[in-house]
């Protein structure tokens, strides 16, 4: 069967990689898997909290190996993990998100072809605490981009041919944009299986991350021109979203404020997580 690494950075994610290994663990895939964890500057005890699961990947046949670079970045820890990784289907998968348990064995089978393919599965966002960012990802989820495509936020995955399409990650603010973007619409899929994506809580966070997020499909516009008009289509038309702001009032108003905020501040902020 078709080898698969999982290249899994890490910085000080103590908090979720334990749940995000065993979501790992109870996929059902028979196949062979090797989970390359790239721990990248922590000062938390994520390295050792990853290597408890060793002896379950060994039960399943599989191969869970950690690695430690004293310097954080994702970018450094995911072409590390490349580095590391054997030939065969590669899926990189953040620390906080959690699998369905079908969604590996399904990302397999989309895969196992010989032609460049990229796949995802189905965002699913995490139950939030405060009220805006429920709201927020009610109307999020219903967008085209989310509710069609394959966005890749969290977890996407290439076949050797695909990975092939381009060389080392550049340092880029947004790594899943520029791997999706390098396929067309017709060779990306989405794997009909659940993935939990967490959103950060709170109105202040939501403006941060989401002006991050434009920034760096800002960034991949400017440094790589050729790869947007392979987006596809990613923005509703006024009629669709008035459709949608109809069907969910309060969760546009979240939605339209954040986009709102995002438009007339300013990104003082560097970096910022998803959640």
């Amino acid at each position: 069967m078709t080898p698969c690494t999982i290249i899994l950075p890490a910085h000080d994610e103590a908090g979720y990689i334990d749940a995000c290994l065993d979501h790992v663990l109870a996929q059902d895939h028979a196949g062979p898997v090797e989970l390359v964890l790239v721990a990248n500057g922590c000062h938390d005890d994520t390295a050792a909290r990853a290597r408890a699961h060793a002896p379950a990947f060994a039960a399943r046949g599989w191969r869970l190996r950690v690695e430690e670079l004293a310097q954080g970045g994702k970018i450094g820890a995911l072409n590390h993990g490349d580095a590391c990784a054997g030939p065969g289907v590669r899926l990189y998968l953040d620390a906080d998100i959690r699998m369905g348990p079908r969604l590996l064995s399904g990302i397999m089978r989309v895969l196992d072809v010989p032609r460049p393919r990229y796949a995802g599965g189905r965002l699913v966002v995490a139950p939030a605490r405060s009220a805006v960012s429920r709201a927020y990802a009610r109307f999020w989820q219903k967008l085209p981009f989310v509710a069609q495509g394959v966005t890749g936020a969290g977890l996407f995955a290439v076949n050797e041919a695909g990975r092939a399409r381009w060389g080392a990650f550049p340092q880029v603010i947004s790594d899943d944009t520029f791997a999706r973007l390098q396929f067309a619409q017709d060779e990306r899929f989405l794997v009909d299986e659940p993935y939990e994506w967490p959103l950060v809580e709170g109105f202040g966070p939501l403006v941060r991350v989401r002006r991050r997020q434009d920034a760096g499909v800002a960034e991949i516009a400017r440094l790589f021109p050729d790869l947007p008009p392979r987006q596809g289509h990613v923005r509703p038309g006024r009629a669709e979203l008035a459709r949608l702001a109809a069907a969910d009032p309060p969760g546009f108003a979240a939605y339209a404020a954040v986009a709102l905020a995002v438009r007339l501040g300013r990104n003082s902020q560097e970096w910022a997580r998803g959640r």
